[in-house]
């Protein structure tokens, strides 16, 4: 029953008097929720060694044992993977690990492993949520990868949803009939680059000497330009305050062929966020903003301009920074109007250094929550990351979910009502060595949303928007994706 490869590694544990681990699983779809859960399994003792359950044993095992089983085997604090054909408790009989452990969620149900492991004196452990890095995932086949770094599993993305460079091109191409609105707060970002000259002797200070500054737009801002570029006609909509800044983000508006609609509140600046960088790092961030919600007048202005348009748009992209334009009454009049003309919605609502609200966005095509803002939707740190981001789901009735991960890349989720449940696949990040990761989040969120109104699916869409993400992260500053630069991208994945 026990294969080679494990017999040999239960003799070395007896010889060292060490603690063997033990998990089950169907492991399909290797995303970084498994990940963070098998670390914390090992954690648990000295080896982890995997049951996976065979397929023809399985219901729920749709992948290939070997696809399965190698893909575990690349998991560095995995020690053994050996296939479960048979009742999994004769394994736990047979191998007498000091715990077995399963995901928090089963915490609550009656779980047959229990009285299994108490036969020996074992131990039956429950995963938590808790937040580490993924970074476990490593390839024993690396490849020297060109400009966005292809991995092995986006390769196997674009295999398993049958991917190439000439359907996303064809996607992409629709880009140009779409007719685009997006209403969210407009950012001014500032990059102050300095000369690092040390520490000051008369506080703990560190003292730089600014040498340049550039300004973007940001927030929705470059939310508008991004789909602009990629070959939309677009319609945005924002407050400003009475400054300077206001007179820039007109301009660079339309200078990128945005269609505008900025309207001017006294009691407000232009929300403006400084980065102080020194040898290509951030050294500070001061942001000069207001939180109040707009004031009725402004609404109502906003709304007369708006409401009679709605119908006209195939997508409408909410980018909410919190900043309180995007407040409750106003928002409200333009989702219900939007749902009575069938107009598809996908929304963003980050929680970064201020606190953000995703729950207002309620019936959404597509959200793209961080994990951090699904969970604060939810008010729950405890269950695991496939469990906040169904929940996240279902609690906004959104179509689609695609939770983004920073460095680990994007785990994507979708609601298949046919079958009963949330389809689930994951992507990895395409640039390995970002220079600015600001901006990446609504990058992925433009080209994803225009790519779900031209024809594609969600693995199809996350796949370009993605692509879109790694593109933008690869400079400094909000700089508005072009269509070219997609095309070029798109190269890159069949040449790989």
């Amino acid at each position: 029953m026990l294969s080679q490869s494990l017999q040999t590694l239960l003799t070395e544990i007896n010889e060292h008097h060490q603690k063997l681990v033990c998990v089950f699983g169907n492991f399909n779809i290797l995303h970084p929720g498994h990940i963070r859960f098998l670390k914390f399994a090992a954690e648990q003792g000295d080896k982890l060694v995997i049951g996976l359950l065979a397929k023809d044993y399985s219901s729920g095992a749709f992948l290939s044992d070997n696809d399965r089983a190698e893909a575990l085997k690349c998991v560095t604090v995995v020690d053994d993977v050996f296939m479960v054909t048979d009742n999994k408790l004769d394994f736990i009989d047979a191998l007498q690990p000091s715990a077995v452990v399963k995901g928090k969620e089963f915490e609550k149900l009656d779980n047959d492993e229990q009285d299994a492991v108490n036969a020996y004196g074992g131990q039956l452990v429950f995963g938590s949520g808790e937040f580490i890095s993924a970074n476990a995932l490593d390839s024993a086949e690396s490849l020297p990868y060109s400009q966005l770094n292809f991995s092995y599993k986006s390769l196997a993305y674009c295999n398993r949803h049958q991917i190439h460079a000439e359907l996303l091109k064809e996607i992409i191409a629709h880009f140009t009939q779409l007719k685009v609105a997006v209403i969210g707060d407009v950012i001014v970002d500032e990059y102050i680059d300095c000369h690092p000259i040390g520490m000051s002797q008369e506080d703990p200070t560190i003292v730089v000497s600014p040498q340049k500054t550039r300004r973007f737009i940001g927030g929705a801002g470059i939310v508008a330009a991004h789909a602009q570029g990629l070959g939309a006609s677009v319609d945005f909509y924002s407050v400003v305050g009475e400054d300077d800044n206001a007179n820039y983000v007109e301009q660079q508006l339309t200078g990128f062929g945005v269609k505008s609609t900025l309207i001017k509140d006294p009691s407000r600046p232009t929300t403006t966020k400084t980065r102080y960088r020194a040898n290509g790092k951030s050294l500070l961030r001061v942001n000069n903003f207001r939180q109040h919600d707009i004031h009725l007048p402004v609404r109502q202005q906003l709304l007369d301009v708006i409401i009679p348009k709605l119908k006209n748009y195939d997508l409408i992209i909410f980018s909410d920074f919190n900043y309180g334009f995007l407040c409750n009454g106003f928002l409200e009049s333009l989702i219900c109007c939007a749902k009575e003309n069938n107009v598809a919605m996908v929304a963003d609502s980050q929680s970064s250094s201020q606190v953000g609200d995703l729950a207002k966005f309620h019936d959404m095509l597509l959200i793209t929550p961080t994990e951090h803002e699904a969970r604060l939707t939810l008010q729950n740190s405890k269950d695991g990351l496939i469990q906040v981001s169904e929940k996240v789901g279902e609690f906004l009735n959104a179509k689609h979910v695609m939770v983004t991960l920073a460095e680990d890349g994007v785990l994507i989720r979708s609601k298949n009502k046919q079958a009963g449940w949330w389809d689930t696949d994951e992507l990895p990040t395409f640039n390995k060595s970002p220079l600015d990761v600001a901006g990446a989040g609504d990058a992925m969120l433009t080209a994803s949303a225009m790519s779900l109104v031209s024809k594609a699916d969600i693995w199809q869409a996350s796949f370009i928007g993605s692509l879109a993400a790694g593109c933008q992260v690869g400079r400094v500053g909000n700089v508005p994706l072009q269509y070219q630069e997609l095309l070029n991208a798109f190269s890159q994945v069949n040449a790989q």
